[in-house]
């Protein structure tokens, strides 16, 4: 398909069959790449993505065991995931919660 047909089809350009990428998966991306980082059971870390009118609600998932280095000492390094979330939510235009699951 030409250039030409794709925008008289209504597809947008430079997308041939590529789905396109929502504001919050990059700030799932970031989060999951921190939270990886940080925990021992990898494979047990699971994100829970909800868009919504009024923001972006990611809610994180891992072992027992890991929850408490997600969390960190006094909430210092789910504070910090937090702040970078927002930042880059307020970059793409979209408002992030995080929560860490029990």
């Amino acid at each position: 398909m030409s250039e030409e047909d794709r925008l008289v089809a209504g597809e947008p350009e430079g997308l041939e069959g590529e789905a396109l990428e929502l504001p919050s998966d990059k700030v799932a991306d970031l989060v999951e790449f921190i939270v990886c980082d940080l925990v021992d059971d990898v494979d047990a870390v699971a994100l829970d993505v909800t868009d919504s009118q009024d923001g972006t609600l990611i809610e994180i998932s891992c072992a027992a065991d890991d929850a408490g280095k997600v969390i960190g000492r006094r909430g210092r390094s789910i504070k910090s995931i937090r702040t970078l979330a927002r930042a880059l939510g307020q970059r793409v235009g979209t408002a992030v919660e995080v929560e860490v699951l029990d």
